[in-house]
């Protein structure tokens, strides 16, 4: 169910994107503004997940779940009937700050009930069901546009939209109690925020499930024009590619589950960020020398983002590890950066020519800052630096109540100021 939820932004992005050429078509708009539809919806749910955090920290999870995916459902309705680009691109922008209610709250019931190796692992599981949604999405997309035209994807969305409502609403425990909710006040929120964006760790790696979501939808927001425009595949044959690079993320995203019982989960991270820094540069070479055509090209993308699975779980993981007396708000600013820094940086694909060129140069950006970032504001590839950010061995349990009663006592030891 929560992997169900957590898909939703995927499954809303996904089974549009093999209708953005006819959508700028149909409505006169030009590529870089058909993107922005795309793009737009990340800054909705980057501002949505800001404000959705505190509340579901306020007045628990379920409440705010169940108002934000009902208003998907009706911002999907509105889509459907959109008469220009800007029109659309302000209801993407309002769809995403709703449905970002989904995958903020997945993530702080996770953290509500799991810490350590095992929310890293359960993190992993969920990114299995939202890979998915890469598998089946543009296909289902593209049938139904196929069939009636690209408006009907957006109600076949306010259906799932629906659908999510109605589980959640008859099979989804509440898992924040009221004794452990936070005051809602302006000032409290606003000393949550500050005591988040002064822990330098806290941001480092809140950041970096940002720079891994700008590596993929860069890709998503070129790849419909650069696989079908420029290397001339069809519509069908687009959603197989699309299908094939969803099979890397969903499997190196199972690998990691795999690996965080083995190895810290800051030791898995390091390591991959190094490895995709090679991937994304041999996906360069691969494009400026036309090497092996649209098999090398393909191949290049599998291998970058088959190592994206292993990096947003594991820095998400670590930065909530200290944070579970604020989960949503902490995964909130998770959930913020990671869809406002990709919403930024993904439309310099169109900007920069959206070209094969263009959309690997946006993705080596991408990659090469996550690697800056982790090597610098981090203490990760010290000797042993590791275990200033969370002292978790593999293999160890921790369990949610000796986290609270730890969090508890460093809150206590503060002064007022520092407690915000």
């Amino acid at each position: 169910m929560l992997g169900a939820l957590a898909a939703l932004p995927a499954v809303t992005t996904d089974m549009y994107l093999p209708s953005l050429p006819v959508v700028a078509e149909d409505l006169g708009a030009t590529q870089a503004a058909a993107q922005f539809t795309m793009s737009g919806m990340l800054l909705g749910a980057g501002v949505g997940q800001l404000v959705i955090g505190p509340f579901s920290d306020r007045f628990g999870r379920r409440l705010p779940l169940l108002i934000g995916i009902s208003l998907h459902v009706v911002t999907s309705l509105l889509c459907s009937i959109t008469p220009d680009i800007g029109t659309l691109i302000g209801l993407r922008i309002t769809q995403g700050f709703f449905n970002a209610a989904a995958s903020v709250v997945a993530i702080a019931v996770i953290r509500d009930r799991f810490v350590g190796s095992d929310a890293a692992r359960l993190l992993s599981r969920l990114m299995l069901v939202i890979g998915v949604a890469p598998l089946f999405a543009p296909t289902i997309g593209q049938a139904i546009a196929g069939a009636w035209q690209w408006r009907a994807v957006f109600y076949a969305l306010a259906l799932i939209g629906l659908a999510l409502v109605l589980i959640v609403w008859r099979f989804m425990p509440e898992s924040l109690p009221r004794e452990q909710r936070r005051p809602g006040r302006p000032r409290q929120v606003a000393g949550g925020y500050a005591s988040l964006l002064r822990d330098r760790h806290f941001m480092a790696l809140a950041v970096i499930p940002g720079l891994g979501l700008a590596v993929i939808m860069s890709y998503v927001v070129g790849s419909p024009f650069v696989l079908q425009d420029q290397y001339g595949l069809s519509q069908a044959q687009f959603a197989a590619v699309f299908a094939l690079n969803g099979v890397a993320i969903v499997g190196s995203a199972q690998l990691n589950a795999a690996l965080v019982r083995r190895a810290a989960p800051i030791r898995i991270l390091r390591v991959a960020a190094v490895v995709q820094m090679v991937c994304a540069l041999i996906l360069l070479a691969i494009v400026l020398t036309g090497f092996g055509g649209i098999v090398g090209f393909v191949a290049g993308l599998w291998l970058v983002l088959g190592t994206q699975g292993m990096i947003p779980a594991n820095a998400s993981v670590l930065a909530l590890h200290h944070y579970g007396h604020m989960a949503g708000t902490a995964a909130a600013v998770i959930g913020a950066l990671q869809s406002g820094v990709a919403g930024l940086v993904s439309p310099f694909v169109g900007l920069l020519g959206g070209d094969s060129v263009a959309m690997v140069c946006v993705m080596l950006a991408a990659v090469s800052l996550t690697l800056v970032v982790l090597a610098t504001a981090t203490p990760a590839y010290r000797t042993g630096g590791w275990r200033e950010l969370d002292g978790m061995e593999p293999g160890t349990t921790t369990s949610v109540g000796q986290t609270e009663e730890r969090e508890a006592e460093q809150v206590e030891a503060q002064g007022p100021d520092q407690r915000g």
